[in-house]
């Protein structure tokens, strides 16, 4: 394959910059000025991953300038798997979280350990870097001439499953969620998180999606022809785009139909990540229209 194709390098060092400067604001507000609940210490969670992945890109992306492909491939795997495999991993999570929230509201708000964004958080991030580097240690450093070794073989096996099976649950948990939503007998309001999660998951799936299909089966294919050359190149900067994606759905969920005529970028991410149609059956804030019945009854 073509790996000094200037266009497409180029391309994705634009789309990573333009990425990498959304996910630094997202980090920095989620981060220090902004009080985190159980999806935004998610969303934190995948705006950095993101953001390690765009970085990882725009590393292969230069080195292609300057060196040959296989070292390049070597140095920028760890840095570019991890993080794509914890993304994959969080945003499956969220997707998972906000379906058991619609689907069983009373048992996931009585039930969830407080604290459980966190702990999960924490296991797939090793998870993901363990897989990671399994991966590179056993398959890319040994990509010029044993590709087909047993321990290779396996170890993509593995992280093959782990990542078809994130695929599964991902598209499962937001099609089970969409679907409450549209065909709720109760009329569910559409609040920005959900708008916020579907906008996510469809990205995903659309610009996500090839990249991982490319790494896991790049060792398993031995002819690389004109069409998998070019699929190669087109998935590598639909990943960056999938990365960058975010912030910008953010932004633009929690700027739509603004009240007033400004908002800082503070107010903007609050909006898109908050969710006040929900009624709290153990605590917690009530929307609005609830609030007001309860008060005339009382009156």
């Amino acid at each position: 394959c073509d790996v000094q194709n200037l266009i497409e390098i180029l391309l994705m060092l634009i789309i990573a910059l333009v990425g990498l400067a959304g996910n630094g604001i997202v980090l920095w507000l989620l981060g220090f000025c902004m009080r985190r609940n159980a999806f935004s210490t998610y969303v934190l969670n995948l705006a950095a991953a993101d953001f390690l992945f765009l970085c990882g890109q725009m590393i292969r992306s230069l080195l292609q300038l300057i060196s040959n492909f296989d070292f390049i491939y070597s140095i920028s795997s760890p840095v570019i798997v991890f993080p794509y495999l914890a993304g994959l991993s969080i945003l499956s999570t969220i997707s998972i979280e906000r379906c058991l929230s619609v689907l069983w509201p009373i048992w996931y708000r009585c039930r969830r350990p407080r604290h459980m964004s966190a702990v999960v958080c924490a296991l797939l991030w090793p998870l993901s870097l363990l897989l990671s580097i399994l991966e590179v240690y056993y398959c890319a450093f040994s990509f010029g001439g044993i590709y087909d070794h047993s321990w290779c073989q396996t170890i993509d096996f593995l992280s093959g499953s782990w990542l078809l099976f994130l695929f599964v649950v991902l598209s499962g948990s937001s099609l089970a969620l969409l679907l409450r939503i549209l065909c709720s007998l109760r009329k569910m309001k559409l609040t920005r998180l959900y708008v916020t999660i579907l906008l996510a998951v469809l990205v995903f799936l659309l610009c996500g999606l090839p990249v991982g299909i490319e790494w896991f089966l790049v060792f398993w294919i031995q002819k690389f022809d004109a069409f998998t050359c070019r699929f190669f190149e087109v998935s590598d900067v639909l990943s960056c785009v999938n990365s960058s994606a975010n912030p910008i759905i953010y932004f633009f969920v929690g700027s739509s139909k603004p009240r007033q005529n400004r908002k800082s970028l503070k107010l903007v991410l609050q909006s898109a990540l908050q969710d006040t149609a929900e009624v709290d059956g153990c605590g917690g804030s009530l929307p609005q229209e609830s609030l007001e019945r309860s008060r005339s009854n009382l009156g």
